[in-house]
């Protein structure tokens, strides 16, 4: 029997005898930051790095990546969102990563457990004068995590959008670890991360970590991607059939963040992946994660 259990400012949802566990914070954007599955560990704490500096597991939304300067234009008008990455002089992963989410429901049975949470912005600012609901569903089984987001806008006026998912995996083995995926494109990105065009990029198949630095973002011909360590393969397959795979090794040993987005950097201005979403109208994406014993 899964059961869930309600701390301060996070949700545990288990399994029995912890096979399986996810924890929540739902002040941090309901970002997932620990996740097991059948006994493996797949996320955990990124200590000594902390969420402000890795964004572990947040929802990237309106928009997934950077933008430049913070500065686009919609409809014939220029706004500007905060600069959070000041390095760099870009606004970085969104909005949502950092605000506080409620759960509205939630289902414990033999087989899974469920929450539904939500958060309602009703405030506008200068870089985004929107206001929107995001709902997230988490379902938690024995072997597998399925993420479901409803984005509706509850506003007057259309606005501009992408999204994604920031989560990093673990490996008992990073050298040792490869991904498999179709892609025929890469994005070509500056030294600030700003995509500055397109690539021909052949990969069908085992695409090698080794030891290397990634900061790479790819042009997906199927959405399924596969993760292979050493002990555990993990399949993660979005609905969204236009989506792009962003790839990042931090400072963290044997860590990766395997990043489903539907749009690139600074979308916001290149138009790659960028979509809208009119008043009352809804958009729904789904992450799906299962995993198999190596």
């Amino acid at each position: 029997m899964y059961k869930i259990f309600h701390k301060a400012d996070y949700l545990e949802l288990n399994s029995l005898k912890d096979k399986s566990k996810a924890k929540i914070h739902l002040n941090q954007g309901a970002s997932m930051q620990e996740l097991t599955l059948n006994n493996h560990e797949l996320i955990k704490d990124m200590h000594p790095l902390t969420y402000d500096n890795t964004y572990a597991s947040s929802i990237l939304f309106p928009f997934a990546n950077r933008i430049k300067d913070g500065r686009y234009n919609f409809e014939g008008k220029t706004y500007q969102f905060d600069v959070n990455e000041k390095e760099l002089n870009n606004a970085l992963h969104g909005l949502v990563y950092n605000k506080i989410f409620e759960l509205i429901s939630q289902e414990t049975c033999e087989e899974f457990a469920s929450v539904t949470l939500i958060y309602n912005e009703v405030k506008t600012t200068l870089g985004f004068p929107y206001t929107y609901s995001i709902k997230l569903d988490y379902i938690l089984t024995q072997s597998g995590l399925e993420l479901n987001v409803e984005i509706k806008n509850t506003g007057a006026k259309t606005f501009p959008f992408n999204i994604g998912w920031h989560p990093y995996f673990l490996s008992s083995n990073l050298y040792d670890s490869h991904i498999d995926f179709s892609s025929n494109k890469k994005i070509v990105l500056d030294e600030r991360n700003i995509t500055t065009g397109v690539n021909d990029f052949e990969k069908n198949g085992n695409f090698e970590i080794l030891d290397k630095f990634l900061d790479d973002c790819f042009v997906l011909n199927s959405s399924e991607v596969t993760f292979y360590t050493p002990k555990y393969t993990f399949r993660l397959t979005p609905s969204e059939q236009n989506s792009f795979l962003q790839l990042y090794t931090p400072p963290h040993k044997n860590t990766i963040a395997i990043e489903p987005t539907t749009g690139v950097s600074d979308s916001f201005n290149n138009g790659i992946g960028l979509k809208t979403l009119q008043p009352n109208e809804t958009y729904t994406i789904n992450w799906n994660l299962k995993i198999n014993d190596n």
